[in-house]
């Protein structure tokens, strides 16, 4: 039993009030899954083969975390009524399920609730038609008992069980995949012991789950993250050295190891890396809302269309590396273009006036009017490789891009870091925060802005350079505002002007949903709770800037601080 469950009172009339909330909040939780189709979309979907599938974990994870919830949350007086409040909230939640089979028993609800078929039924009920209504009541019984004893465990037991689950659920999702690539080397009978044709064989998820649990204890037990801060600063940095070079040739190893498939995922979020930093100097340093970002990138992509494309629009026949500056240059210079006009703008006004910047450049690509130019619809075709290989070459297909990506990444996210904490980077961020105080201390508003202006635009326009690199073709399409939300979004996940943040925030928000394309029908709902779970729980992003950091939790602190000395001035008295 936990400290905190020892001395918890005994639950009363209020408690079990919120007992019945949790359970009506999750259960409605649980009819969403149903009605929107998830659940019986996702049945498919093997998660260990032959034993789970993705859509019966959603529905049990979902009574698994009623369980947890109400029994960390609601006061109970030791570790049986915690099981029995686990108990009460996973039925509350599995009743509502269990309600729907009995209403789609007596009335036909796919009038008005589509996915209400009998696929839906078939896992509610475990394939026992509608006498197997009570499945979802007895699941939601014995998993939130469950979770309710877990939660009265300690939070050195939860952490290894947790994890264990959250790496189960993470490899059976990846299953598919993982097992492609290993297939095709040397690590075949580990492919084949750990994976089925679809999800995780059940070895396999015995295997990983066991190893995971086993592995953290062992952290645990030796303290490694202890040991490592106790060391010197000067023995940590040297650490780190061993550490990067493993990750780097683990990096350039990807595409050898799990095939072109991950290559062109990793090259797709390098892209969004390169438009993150141009975006990060914009917004998260100079503060500046920029919502039609996607036009620098679709100049930098035309431009190099243009100059090297042997199709019918094509006008130099140049090799992609004498056009890629050239396509640089030119988003710099609409950058600055751009930026002229918009320089006495500030805040939601801002914002309006650079969507409507790229909503221009979008309908401009795509028109008749500069069809004879840009190619319209129809867009720019036969646009070369940067290197031309036989199609059996290491560097055949996106590999090459992925290099070429990861070597431009690197260099910008080099400039990015360097012109933060020089003297222009100083400018933007005390212009960010007052652009009267930062003009009155010395600050030239003009030529600041245009410089955040042209830099961003021109790591976009090598973003769109490379983008046509990769696809060989260059369309009007591809010019979208969801490609601007998704840069803005990607900043505030990772972190508002932090440039290890734009990393996390690209791998995150784009590369995990491209290797979920298999789900792309619920790709945006997904996409939207991880956005509210985000802003809710982590509203400074995943890898805060040190400055945003203290600003947002400054004042809880203060608060802290505050309370502490209320309290022991009380017991002094």
């Amino acid at each position: 039993m936990s400290a905190a469950a020892a001395t918890m009172p005994a639950a009363g009339a209020g408690t079990w009030t919120r007992v019945a909330r949790y359970g009506v909040l999750f259960g409605a939780i649980a009819i969403y899954l149903c009605i929107v189709g998830i659940v019986p979309t996702f049945n498919t979907r093997p998660l260990i083969a032959g034993l789970l599938s993705l859509g019966q974990a959603s529905l049990y994870l979902t009574m698994i975390a009623a369980g947890y919830l109400a029994t960390s949350r609601v006061p109970t007086s030791g570790p049986v009524q915690a099981i029995l409040v686990g108990a009460v909230v996973g039925g509350i939640t599995g009743t509502f399920p269990s309600l729907l089979v009995l209403a789609g028993a007596a009335v036909d609800l796919r009038a008005v609730l589509p996915h209400a078929s009998p696929e839906l039924y078939t896992v509610l009920t475990a394939s026992l038609g509608t006498s197997g209504f009570w499945v979802p009541l007895a699941s939601g019984v014995v998993l939130g008992a469950l979770a309710g004893s877990l939660a009265t465990l300690p939070l050195v037991a939860q952490r290894p069980l947790s994890r264990g689950l959250v790496m189960l659920l993470v490899f059976g999702l990846f299953a598919g995949v993982l097992r492609t690539p290993m297939l095709a080397n040397f690590m075949e009978p580990v492919a084949r012991f750990l994976f089925a044709p679809e999800g995780l064989t059940v070895i396999g998820a015995v295997l990983i789950f066991g190893v995971t649990v086993v592995s953290v204890i062992a952290q645990r037990q030796l303290r490694v993250r202890e040991r490592v801060d106790a060391l010197p600063a000067s023995t940590r940095r040297r650490l780190r050295v061993p550490l990067l070079l493993l990750l780097a040739v683990v990096v350039l190893t990807i595409p050898i190891g799990l095939g072109s498939f991950f290559a062109q995922v990793i090259a797709i979020v390098t892209l969004y890396v390169l438009m993150g930093f141009g975006l990060n100097i914009t917004l998260g340093l100079a503060g500046l809302l920029d919502l039609g970002f996607v036009a620098f990138f679709a100049v930098g992509a035309y431009t190099v269309g243009l100059m090297t494309s042997t199709g019918e629009f094509g006008l130099l026949g140049w090799p992609w590396w004498a056009a890629a500056p050239f396509g640089v240059l030119f988003a710099m210079a609409v950058g600055a273009f751009l930026g002229l006009p918009i320089l006495g703008i500030r805040g939601d006004y801002l914002a309006i006036a650079t969507l409507g910047f790229g909503e221009i450049i979008r309908i401009l690509a795509g028109s008749d009017l500069l069809k004879p130019w840009l190619g319209g619809p129809q867009g720019i075709l036969n646009i070369p490789k940067p290197i031309e290989v036989p199609p059996d070459h290491l560097l055949a297909g996106p590999n090459q891009i992925y290099y070429i990506a990861l070597v431009c990444a690197a260099f910008i996210a080099f400039v990015a870091w360097r012109l933060r904490g020089s003297r222009l980077g100083r400018a933007w961020m005390a212009m960010r925060e007052d652009e009267d105080v930062a003009e009155a201390l010395g600050v030239n508003l003009v030529q600041t802005k245009l410089l955040a202006y042209m830099l961003g635009a021109a790591f976009a326009g090598l973003g769109g350079a490379i983008f046509a690199g990769l696809v060989g073709a260059m369309f009007g399409s591809s010019i979208s505002l969801f490609v601007s939300i998704n840069v803005a979004a990607l900043l505030i996940v990772g972190g508002m002007g932090s440039n290890p943040g734009v990393i996390v925030g690209a791998i995150f928000l784009i590369g995990v949903p491209e290797l979920f394309r298999e789900f792309s029908a619920y790709r945006f709902l997904f996409y939207g709770v991880a956005l509210i779970a985000m802003m809710l729980y982590k509203p400074e992003g995943l890898l805060p800037s040190g400055i945003t950091r203290r600003e947002l939790h400054k004042p809880e602190e203060l608060e802290l601080v505050a309370g502490d000395t209320t309290v022991s001035e009380a017991g002094s008295s």
